[in-house]
């Protein structure tokens, strides 16, 4: 890290870096489909990495954090063309019997790996973004090591969102290895390999897949005062509530279950609602059960002063989402990321929409995807952009893996493909390719410029950036999403990552006059639009992220620089609006 940037901890942050007994990040990471049966292996590892050029060097690590991070015990930087090693030894006592199994997870790491136990090639797996699961039981011991090598590309084939090399501005500290939990568990030798849900207002229909999957059973639905049974067959079961409660931002109401399938028995949950495209006021706009809705949103990039990928520990994200709810938003756009399912989870329930970003990869171009956008040439056509096909077939599989991963949460609601031309290729084609996928969310095809043709049907919205200008949209055929705008910076002393540097599309230098800026942006180029037909608008951004300090909280999420009060009122404004269209109708 230069020396002229700084380390800063989150309060969270700092209790973890002095227990170093502690486990981290010991939650069970997939709240969606609970078993009993959980083993984590996060903690202190050893770690040998290797470049191709430049001294090789061994140490401690402590997992689920990258190298990079404050956190991991290393924070120093890794060369992308290096391969990192990972051992640990545990000891796992309760041998499986009578035909169980053993699983093991790693839920992400940097960008190809290899598993080993006890000396024996478990898996592979490639993608920085998606989730491993290997069945280890015929190689696991009493006393046991694991082996994990974990090679990072720096070829830009594998998607990789914000991490360059040389980081700075918009693009952040680049990570490398495991980067989210390390966990074992049990299982019958039949069981629920995924579990998805289709829902609408009425009802949600419950489906168990994956290898040696039971497909027969019951689900058994936990309401306050009675618990309802409805039978699993075929896979599928349809699970209708009596008088049904909807899951809106205001009113997150969830569902919870126990499936049965042979068995194996997990518990879930679910929700109920829609979102739609319908015309309201004589304009397209997006629907949430039946009714228009504002989508009040920030850009959230998830990155973390002391974690960098990760926040110190799973509650980071509820602090997040709360302090977005505390400041009367109700939208999360997910920036070029994937989460831990943690943060889907906390999201669906607190109440938390959210957008996600498909993670771009492809050569950035500045000239090509920043400079000529900004002075307006935003149109253009897309087919034989980025024609390495093995770059175009890596994209293609981290969507599919990202809308397997987590469609079954209700608080996704919408997908981005591509964000700012990053990448982006054939968005035509690839909108279907996602729309085969999944046909229950909103799909933006390309957020903010090299926007489809007039006339083009391959994208739901009309998806514009606007920066360093007035905000003013011309309502069409589709719905506006205003998916970037704002970005005013204001450095927190004793806050700020880089001392000599700070990045921003406006800056203040005290909270009042960001504060006075913030509220007349809101109130003199937002609100005219939203009574013009907007479906919503997502500011930049939620936190500071190392050099950029456009957030609306510090990168150590120690000090809010807008008032509360001033923000839900902004909020009331930009809901009576759309009210008020309704009114009229």
């Amino acid at each position: 890290m230069p020396k002229h940037c700084v380390n800063l901890f989150s309060e969270a942050g700092e209790a973890l870096a002095r227990d170093v007994s502690r486990i981290p990040w010991d939650a069970y990471p997939r709240p969606h489909m609970e078993r009993d049966s959980y083993f984590s292996l996060n903690g202190w590892w050893r770690l040998s990495v290797r470049p191709r050029r430049g001294e090789p060097f061994s140490c401690k690590i402590r997992v689920p954090f990258p190298p990079q991070a404050p956190l991991s015990g290393v924070e120093r930087e890794v060369p992308q063309d290096a391969t990192l090693c990972y051992e640990c030894d545990f000891t796992f006592a309760d041998l499986p019997e009578n035909g169980d199994r053993i699983l093991l997870h790693v839920d992400a790491a940097d960008h190809i790996s290899l598993l080993a136990l006890n000396g024996a090639r478990v898996g592979g797996h490639a993608g920085g973004y998606s989730a491993i699961c290997v069945d280890v039981t015929p190689y696991l011991q009493k006393k046991n090591r694991l082996c994990i090598t974990v090679m990072d590309d720096d070829r830009g084939i594998f998607p990789y969102g914000k991490q360059r090399k040389k980081r700075g501005g918009m693009w952040y500290t680049p990570v490398s290895g495991i980067w989210q939990s390390v966990w074992l568990e049990r299982v019958p030798a039949a069981y629920i390999g995924e579990l998805r849900v289709e829902s609408d207002t009425e009802g949600a229909t419950l489906c168990v897949e994956g290898e040696n999957a039971p497909l027969s059973g019951t689900v058994t639905l936990h309401l306050k005062e009675k618990e309802l049974q409805f039978p699993l067959e075929g896979g599928k079961a349809r699970i209708t509530p009596p008088d049904p409660h909807l899951w809106t931002p205001e009113t997150p109401y969830l569902y919870h279950v126990t499936v049965t399938a042979g068995e194996d028995v997990v518990r879930s949950y679910f929700a109920l609602r829609r979102i739609e495209i319908s015309e309201h006021g004589g304009q397209k706009k997006l629907f949430l059960n039946g009714k228009p809705y504002f989508f009040h949103g920030l850009l959230d990039q998830g990155y973390y002063s002391d974690g960098l990928f990760l926040p110190a520990t799973p509650e980071g994200y509820s602090q997040d989402i709360l302090l977005a709810k505390h400041l009367g938003f109700n939208t999360l756009r997910k920036h070029i990321k994937v989460e831990p399912e943690r943060f889907y989870f906390e999201c669906d329930r607190l109440g938390m929409i959210v957008m996600q970003d498909m993670v771009n990869n492809g050569r950035y171009s500045f000239l090509r995807d920043t400079a000529l956008p900004t002075i307006g040439c935003k149109r253009r056509n897309d087919r034989r952009m980025h024609r390495n096909e093995t770059a175009r077939a890596a994209f293609l599989t981290t969507m599919e893996q990202t809308v397997r991963r987590l469609s079954f949460h209700p608080s996704v609601l919408y997908w981005t493909i591509f964000n700012e031309g990053w990448g982006q290729f054939d968005h035509a084609t690839v909108y279907e390719k996602l729309r085969a996928l999944d046909s229950t969310r909103v799909i933006d095809s390309v957020s903010g410029w090299f926007l489809p043709p007039r006339g083009d049907a391959a994208s739901d919205v009309e998806s514009p950036h606007v920066y360093f200008k007035p905000v003013k949209l011309h309502m069409g055929a589709r719905p506006v999403m205003l998916s970037e705008f704002g970005g005013y910076s204001h450095c927190v002393e004793g806050h700020c990552f880089n001392l000599k540097r700070n990045y921003g599309y406006r800056v203040f230098k005290t909270k009042e006059t960001l504060a006075e800026a913030v509220k007349a942006l809101y109130e003199e180029e937002i609100l005219p639009c939203v009574r013009a037909g907007l479906s919503g608008a997502i500011y930049t951004q939620l936190s500071d992220v190392e050099d950029e300090t456009n957030g609306l909280v510090t990168y150590d999420r120690c000090v809010c620089k807008v008032e509360a009060e001033m923000m839900q009122a902004i909020a009331g404004k930009l809901r009576r609006a759309c009210e008020e269209v309704t009114d009229e109708e």
